[in-house]
C-alpha cells in the first residue's frame, strides 16, 4: 500500500506538497476502507486549477522510469514549476507491505531524466545512485556484481536495472523489494471520456467495446447498465474485423457507442477499467463523474468501495458524495493552496458519524 507521497517543484507545486494516507483517524464506522494502516478509498476535492490532475500525474511519474507500462508523456510538458528556483523536481514515496516499509526518493530534471534515486527498506538504504556524479551502490543480496560497473553512463533507473538484470537471493529484504516493483507495475491512472488516456498497469489501445467483448463481459456490462437504470439489449459482434457491442431494437440494431449518451459512454469507459481493477494496486481516476448524474456518481463510488486490496482515489466536484454513509472524514481530501489534507484534519471539531459533512463543507467548516 502507498502510505505517503510528496512532490516539490513539479508543475503547479512550487513548494513541497504531502499526501498522507498512512495516518488514518480512529473512526469506528466504515473500517473496511482502512487496510494495513492505510486509506484505501479516497475522494479528492478542490476548485478548478488547484492541482488535482497534476497530483495524479505526480504520483504516477514513478511508472515512467520504473516500468514498461503505458505512459502519458504529453501530460508531463512544462515538467518543472515555472516559478521555482530548483533545476529538478523531487519525489518521495513511502509504501507499507505488511510490517515492512519501503521509501523511494528521486530527483528529475524532466520526465525522462533522473538526477538521483534512493531506495530504502525498513530504514536501510539498499540502492543509491547519483546520475550527475555517476556514483552509487546497491546492497541487495545478489546484486553485488553491479557495483563493479555502477559508474556506467546508462540513464536507466538503477532500481529498474537491479530488478531486470539480477537474480536476487531469497530473503525477506529482496521479497519486499519485489513487492514494491510489483505494486508499481500494477498502478493505474485514467481519465474520463474526453481524453480516453491512461497511464500504467498495461499497454495497448484497444477500444472500450473490444475490451469488454474480449473479456466475455457483454452480458455483465448489460446488467451493470441496468443497475443504473440504463436499459439495453446488448450482444457482441464483429464489424469490419473489429469487435463491437450492438443494441437490439425491434426495427433495427445499432452500435452502442454510436447511439449512447455521453454519460453512458463515460460509464462504459469506467466499466472497461472496473473489470480490471481487482488486479490493480493503486488507481487514480481524475474527474471520474464529470458526465454523471449525482445518483450515478454515488453508485459508482459504492461499487469501488467493495474492491478489497486496491487503493482507489477519485477526484470530483460533487459534494453529494461527502457523506459518512459512503466513506469517512479521513478519506475526503481537500487540495488548496499547495496543501492536501483530510477534512478530519481541517477542523478542531470532533467529527462523528451523524455529522452532515457536505453541509459543514459548504458552511466553510473545513477551511482549516
Amino acid at each position: 500500500m502507498l502510505k505517503k507521497f510528496s512532490v516539490e517543484n513539479f508543475k503547479g507545486f512550487k513548494d513541497k506538497i504531502i499526501l498522507d494516507i498512512g495516518s488514518p483517524s480512529n473512526y469506528s464506522f466504515n473500517p473496511g476502507i482502512i487496510e494495513n494502516g492505510c486509506v484505501t478509498k479516497g475522494i479528492v476535492y478542490g476548485i478548478n486549477s488547484c492541482g488535482k490532475s497534476n497530483l495524479g500525474l505526480a504520483i504516477f511519474d514513478i511508472i515512467v522510469h520504473l516500468t514498461e507500462k503505458q505512459k502519458l508523456l504529453q501530460g508531463y510538458d512544462f515538467y518543472l514549476n515555472m516559478s521555482g528556483r530548483k533545476s529538478f523536481a523531487e519525489f518521495e514515496y513511502a509504501f507499507a507491505f505488511d510490517a515492512h516499509e519501503v521509501v523511494y526518493k528521486y530527483r528529475k530534471s524532466d520526465v525522462n531524466t533522473l538526477q538521483a534515486e534512493s531506495l530504502s527498506i525498513d530504514g536501510k538504504e539498499v540502492i543509491y545512485y547519483d546520475f550527475v556524479r555517476r556514483e552509487g551502490f546497491t546492497l541487495l543480496e545478489g546484486s553485488d556484481t553491479l557495483n563493479a560497473s555502477i559508474k556506467n553512463e546508462s540513464p536507466i533507473s538503477r532500481v529498474k536495472y537491479v530488478n531486470s538484470n539480477t537474480i536476487l537471493a531469497e530473503n525477506t529484504e529482496n521479497q519486499v523489494f519485489k513487492r514494491f516493483i510489483d505494486f508499481v507495475n500494477r498502478m493505474l491512472l485514467f481519465y474520463s471520456l474526453d481524453s480516453r488516456g491512461y497511464e500504467g498497469f498495461m499497454n495497448g489501445s484497444e477500444s472500450v467495446a473490444e475490451g469488454i467483448v474480449n473479456n466475455g463481459k457483454v452480458k455483465d456490462f448489460q446488467e451493470f447498465l441496468k443497475e443504473n437504470d440504463i436499459i439495453y439489449d446488448l450482444y457482441a459482434c464483429e464489424v469490419d474485423g473489429r469487435k463491437a457491442i450492438y443494441c437490439h431494437f425491434e426495427n433495427q440494431d445499432a452500435d452502442l457507442f454510436k447511439i449512447a449518451s455521453t454519460g453512458t459512454r463515460s460509464l462504459a469507459l469506467f466499466y472497461y477499467w472496473y473489470i480490471r481493477m481487482k488486479k490493480a494496486s493503486f488507481v487514480f481516476i481524475d474527474e471520474f463523474d464529470a458526465f454523471y448524474h449525482f445518483e450515478l456518481s454515488e453508485s459508482v463510488e459504492k461499487r469501488l468501495k467493495k474492491l478489497l486490496g486496491v487503493q482507489i482515489f477519485t477526484t470530483t466536484h460533487n459534494t453529494n458524495l461527502m457523506s459518512n454513509d459512503l466513506l469517512r472524514p479521513d478519506c475526503y481530501f481537500l487540495l488548496k493552496d499547495n496543501k492536501i489534507k483530510a477534512i478530519s484534519e481541517l477542523t478542531e471539531k470532533e467529527l462523528r458519524q451523524a455529522h452532515n459533512l457536505q453541509k459543514m463543507y459548504k458552511a466553510g467548516a473545513f477551511n482549516g
